[in-house]
């Protein structure tokens, strides 16, 4: 039955009904009612691949406990952001970028921290195990998410993305477009014997960023910057049907506003080829188990990296004096950590146990159940955190922060030589 097609016979849905279905699909709310449906079948024991034991949450949550409070004794918790991994060996390069941008206003400034955050994270999908980064004068050497983050942080610093070298620290459409693999891979240090995961998945990432930027003038402006999202959501045009339309400075946002701004302005970027209607969805799968109504009906959305970007950007608007409420509206990240570590706690039980072995593809049933597991148990884990540290206060990014991350590769580490993941998922280098 096509996608189109109803019970009743008669035609599909609408133009206005689809556009409906997609704004849907991309509410944090929508994420967390999909993904607790899935998990209710599962629990129901309607999964052919997985079953819970939830009476390991206790000891999941302890751990996850234990280690914030080894990380932060004082118990104040930093955004769960791309920022912290900037952070990586102690260096807070924040402060480098700081010295270099002190006669950039406020506004710009901000810009700049957005044109980094968003590159960065875009870059972010999983390295593979066997790829490092030895950065420039420290020689530190950095694996997977931190390396990936430093890398990033020193090719934005050196002009990589920019096409105007006055201005070397901003990323346009230009030079996003130019980004090919065998920059990346001198960029990123990619060599035999230091191989890099989805190397040609995350320079095509790029270039579809840079022609979703340079199609949208009047968004992102000329030469087409991420950075432009600081107007679009501090500056709004304001002006009712048949009025006239100015524009408005406003001083607080949510982080609800942010992740539909991503969404709209970067979805089409994803080549994850799930659509409706004819439209592109991005991090947003079919299940049968979904639920829903309408259009959107048997899809659960994720919307990984985009969320990933978006608590990554709360920050550059925080700094230039921009309130940024909601953040608690965001789910947690459902990747290798936060997964991995129901996994490796024994709280998502997989029915194969055989299931480490197999490499998986983003749209199997498989990961498709375990993401949507991971962010509803995630939730269920913050709970009991906030109880076992008695801090009612700690936000959900307070507990992967804190936290789940830190856990998942604590575990896995435990567990396997290295501190690989419990399960091996093929990276195109867009969606882990």
């Amino acid at each position: 039955m096509s996608e189109h097609s109803t019970f009743t016979g008669r035609e599909g849905p609408g133009k206005e009904a689809l556009n409906e279905a997609v704004r849907l699909l991309r509410k944090p709310s929508v994420v967390r009612e999909r993904c607790a449906n899935i998990t209710a079948a599962v629990a129901a024991g309607r999964s052919e691949h997985f079953t819970l034991d939830r009476n390991r949450l206790t000891d999941v949550a302890k751990r996850v406990a234990r280690v914030t409070q080894e990380r932060f004794s004082g118990g104040q918790v930093p955004l769960h952001s791309r920022w912290r991994q900037f952070e990586a060996g102690g260096s807070n390069r924040k402060l480098l970028m700081d010295a270099r941008t002190t006669t950039l206003s406020a506004a710009d400034l901000a810009r700049a921290r957005i044109d980094l955050a968003v590159v960065s994270v875009l870059l972010d999908a999983d390295a593979g195990g066997d790829w490092h980064y030895i950065e420039p004068g420290s020689n530190r050497r950095h694996v997977r998410s931190d390396g990936l983050a430093v890398a990033s942080f020193h090719a934005f610093m050196g002009g990589a993305f920019s096409t105007d070298m006055r201005t070397p620290m901003r990323v346009d459409a230009a030079g996003l477009e130019r980004v090919d693999a065998a920059q990346l891979a001198r960029l990123f240090q990619v060599r035999d014997d230091n191989p890099l995961a989805g190397l040609e998945g995350r320079a095509l990432l790029l270039q579809r960023l840079g022609a979703a930027l340079r199609k949208r003038p009047d968004v992102f402006g000329e030469p087409g910057r991420p950075g432009r999202l600081f107007d679009l959501l501090c500056n709004p045009l304001v002006g009712a049907p048949g009025s006239t339309v100015q524009r408005v400075t406003v001083k607080r946002i949510s982080a609800g506003q942010i992740l539909r701004s991503v969404l709209k302005g970067f979805g089409a970027i994803w080549p994850s080829g799930q659509l409706l209607g004819g439209k592109p969805i991005g991090d947003a799968w079919p299940h049968p188990e979904a639920g829903g109504e309408g259009p959107s009906a048997g899809r659960v959305p994720f919307h990984q990296m985009s969320q990933w970007m978006t608590y990554s950007l709360v920050e550059p608007f925080r700094w230039a004096g921009i309130e940024v409420e909601g953040i608690e509206e965001l789910t947690a990240l459902p990747e290798y950590r936060n997964g991995g570590l129901l996994l490796d706690g024994g709280v998502i039980v997989p029915r194969d146990p055989a299931f480490g072995s197999r490499t998986y593809m983003p749209g199997d049933a498989w990961v498709i159940e375990w993401r949507a597991l991971t962010i509803s148990l995630t939730d269920d884990v913050a709970r009991l955190v906030r109880a076992e540290l008695s801090n009612p206060k700690l936000t959900l990014s307070d507990v992967m922060e804190g936290g789940t991350q830190a856990a998942g590769r604590q575990i896995a580490a435990e567990r396997r030589p290295g501190g690989p993941p419990p399960v091996r998922v093929a990276s195109n280098g867009t969606v882990f």
